[in-house]
Formats: structure tokens, sequence, C-alpha cells
């Protein structure tokens, strides 16, 4: 799991195309002023520049295949027929998510030749909304941990330092997005795994409410209600724009919620002068956070001042160590439900990596007691939830608790002075906005002095993505953040 530092090598130069929102795109294909062909061409020969010194995205196309469908796309434009929000755009999935006749490995060797034959549901909207797949985005076996690493594809180097970790799950996606491989990126949730890459790549990812975007296939429709998927962009408006083409109900997913959130672009713009925001920090010292990262996050959300929105420290009377516990017991349970077969054959057992055989030895041991006691803990949080969301209008943590490390480690084992006592332990600050169920999205929160991002996840009431939205805007012009570019990129201009 080695990289090139950013120092190493000569910016490249980015085509104008590239750093163009992905609305501005979709909007001027529509109206004939770009073709598709030159927004895919300008992207793929960006990522052909890119990709190979940070390996974000995998399983490419052959071009003349995406070519081919960028003229198909041209030619719908030229004829006048009615086209989606992502009509002519370039879009590489996350490789958790079945998608038809591209190879989908889940980062895993049991799946390395593995070709759907059906989408998963975020992928099909995508398409039918005009998105050309042109490859996938790398991602940890079976999206276990948050450094994107695998024995199939290797290791993705973060946006602004490739010898450190892109965070993961959807760490190819957060990457080539950051890099502007990318105009938007689809990505996916369970343990932070839209947050945690978004803070470690400084772009925008939103984990929606529970039920908002559906989540299939799975194996378990009903009980396993801890991963989503959900969009990942570079502005709030391009993230409300994929939130409005991922979401919406789905009989597959019988707890998806009705109707698809409309595309909010016209709304992102709200007075928030009174809102307040519930800092939790590092939840009164149980959390092992690395040095600097609570300062930064409290000087992003200090700025939000300057709109009127005050933030407050909260030392809630709460045994957060329950949260813990209930995250990994539904955790393992959702896992076993998916993969405790194939634990059990010996071949398929020996190719899974020792994290994931660690998740499903503890799936063998839950009892119906353990399960029956994670949901009472985790109805306790969210009930706690709610009456912090009633007397503030978000509630917010670190993205993380460490700046991106060295690639070549597999999980800090450390934070400080505390030992970590599982492979993911030093990722539990997400656990408390996955279990809520509400939404949660990651804003960037600047630089350490190596010059390493970080972020903060802001909880918004149930179901309320668009108060998340529409901070995330003010957030944005208000401090910058968001257009500053990683340093393999040459300034334009």
């Amino acid at each position: 799991m080695t990289a090139k530092t950013a120092a190493s090598v000569a910016p490249v130069a980015v085509p104008e195309l590239c750093r163009l929102p992905a609305r501005a795109l979709a909007q001027r294909i529509r109206a004939r002023e770009l073709s598709s062909r030159e927004v895919v061409t300008a992207f793929l020969d960006h990522i052909a520049a890119l990709n190979p010194r940070f390996n974000a995205i995998v399983s490419m196309r052959p071009p003349e295949q995406v070519l081919a469908e960028a003229d198909a796309a041209d030619a719908a434009v030229a004829r006048g027929e009615p086209v989606g929000a992502l009509h002519g755009l370039p879009q590489a999935i996350k490789d958790l998510a079945p998608t038809r006749g591209l190879r989908s490995t889940s980062g895993s060797p049991l799946f390395a030749e593995h070709v759907p034959q059906a989408d998963a549901i975020v992928a099909a909207r995508m398409r039918a909304a005009g998105a050309i797949f042109i490859g996938k985005t790398n991602v940890p076996e079976f999206g276990l941990g948050s450094h994107t690493f695998n024995p199939v594809f290797g290791a993705t180097g973060n946006a602004w330092d490739p010898s450190r970790s892109a965070g993961g799950s959807s760490g190819g996606a957060a990457v080539a997005l950051a890099l502007r491989m990318l105009p938007v990126a689809d990505g996916s949730d369970m343990g932070g795994s839209l947050r945690n890459p978004a803070a470690y790549n400084n772009v925008l990812g939103l984990r929606p409410s529970q039920g908002r975007v559906p989540h299939w296939p799975r194996v378990d429709a009903f009980m396993s209600q801890l991963a989503t998927e959900g969009p990942m962009a570079r502005s709030a408006d391009d993230l409300a724009l994929l939130l409005s083409v991922q979401s919406g109900y789905d009989a597959r997913v019988p707890l998806s919620l009705d109707g698809a959130v409309p595309d909010w672009h016209d709304r992102l713009d709200a007075d928030l002068s009174g809102a307040r925001i519930a800092w939790l920090g590092d939840l009164g010292g149980h959390l092992a956070c690395e040095p600097g990262i609570l300062a930064l996050c409290e000087a992003a959300l200090a700025r939000l001042g300057e709109a009127g929105i005050r933030t407050e420290a909260i030392a809630p009377a709460f045994d957060w160590e329950r949260i813990w516990r209930a995250f990994v017991v539904m955790r393992q349970l959702s896992l076993g439900a998916s993969l405790g077969g194939a634990y059990a054959d010996p071949v398929q057992r020996a190719g899974m990596k020792p994290e994931l055989q660690w998740e499903l030895e503890g799936f063998q041991r839950l009892s119906g007691a353990d399960v029956a006691r994670a949901a009472v803990d985790r109805t306790a949080w969210y009930d706690l939830a709610l009456q912090l969301l009633e007397t503030h209008r978000f509630v917010a943590l670190p993205s993380a608790q460490v700046f991106p490390f060295a690639i070549e480690e597999r999980w800090p084992a450390r934070i400080g002075a505390r030992e970590m006592d599982s492979y993911h332990r030093w990722m539990e600050v997400v656990t408390p906005g996955t279990l809520s169920g509400c939404p949660v999205i990651s804003l960037p929160a600047g630089w350490n002095a190596q010059g390493l991002p970080m972020g903060v996840q802001i909880i918004g009431r149930p179901r309320d993505e668009l108060s998340l939205l529409q901070l995330a805007h003010c957030h944005e012009r208000i401090t910058g953040l968001l257009q500053a570019e990683p340093p393999a990129l040459a300034p334009a201009g």
C-alpha cells in the first residue's frame, strides 16, 4: 500500500470543463453549448493523467464504448428528446454497488470477476438520469474500515497527499471528486463511509435520512437499517442535484420513504440567523482525538457566526459506550446476514480479510439478548438526539478522530495514549450519526500544519436534508474552503 507524495510529482493541468459544477455541465449539454463527447473526453483525459498516481477509479470501460454513449447522448439532445438531470455526464459508481454489465468486485478476491446482470437502485437511477458510466470507484474490501485498500486493486491515495489514507469506504469516490476526475460521486455509509472520506479529501458527503435513498440489493430488507447510499459533491447545489436523482420509494426496500425529494436548487439561500448548533466535541473525553482536530472543527463552526448561527458546547449525561456497543452488534448482525454463509465455507473464508472474519465470528456469538439490548440502547440515544434537536437546529461532532494516516497502515491502532480495541474503534465518532437515522453531512473544517484535511459532521433533524443543504451552502459561501484544490492540480489560469 505505497504511493508517491504529492510533492514528488509535477502538478497536472486541469481541463476547465472538469472544474465546472455538475449542474452547469448538464445545463450546457442540454442547451447544446457543449457536447457530451467534449465533456466526457475532457474527464477521460484528466483521469488518464492523474488516476495512475491516486488509484481512485477502477474497472475503467474502453474509451470507445464510453464515447459512443456520449455521442448517443448528444443525438438525443439534438432530437429534442426529454433528458435527465445528469444527461451526458461521466460517472464512476462506487464498487460496492452492482452495475449491470460492469465488473463489480466489492474489493474482494471472491468477486474479482463478478459482472452483475442488474443495477443497484442508486446506479439504475443515475443511469436513467443520463449519467454515462466510465468505471467504478475504489473501496476497502467489502467496504469494511475507513481506509480504501483491497487485494484486487490496491490502495487509493489521499487527494491532498497520496502517501496518506483516502478514508473510506467511499474513498475512491471522494478522491476522484476532489481531483476533478468526476463532477459528482455516489457513495454509501454504514459507519461513516460518506463522511470520513469527505473530511479526508475536502469535499461534501451527505448521509441521507434512513430510507431516503433505498439501498438494494440486500439480503435483509427489514432489520438491516445501518447502511444507506447517498451523494458526494464539491458544492451544496450539486449535492442537492444528485440527492434528487437518488431518492424516492422503491417497493423492494419496504422501509424506504415515499416520494423523491425535489431539486432544492432555488431553496439553498436561506436565513439561518438564530439557528443553534449543539457541539458535542469528543463526547466529554469519551473519544480519543488527535491534537488539532477539535480546534479546527470549532473554528469552522465559529465562522458560521457571520450568518447569525450560534454554536454551543453541550455535554449530555449519557453513557456513550452504549452507542458503540449497539453499533457493533447491529453491524455484525447485518454482515452476518449477508456474508455468514460464505464464512461457513472454508475456501471462501480464507479469501476474506481478517477484519471481516472478526466481524463474522462476532456474529456467530450474538444472542437474542445482545440484539435486544442494542435496540434498546439505540432507542435511548435516538430519544436524546431528539431532545437535542428540539433545542438546537443541528448537532455537531468531528468527522474523524485522526487526520489522514500513512497509507501503509491497515488502521490506526492507537490515538495518543489510548489503544484501539478493534479495527474500527478509531472511527467511533461517526456512530451517533449512523444510529440516529437522521441526515448527517460532513463539511470541510480546514487543514492541519501538515496540509491534511479534516471535516465536521452535522446531524440534522429527522428527514430534514434541506436544512443541512442550506447550512452547507451557507458554510461554503462564508468559508470558501471548497474552492481550495489539492496540490496535484495546477492552479487555474
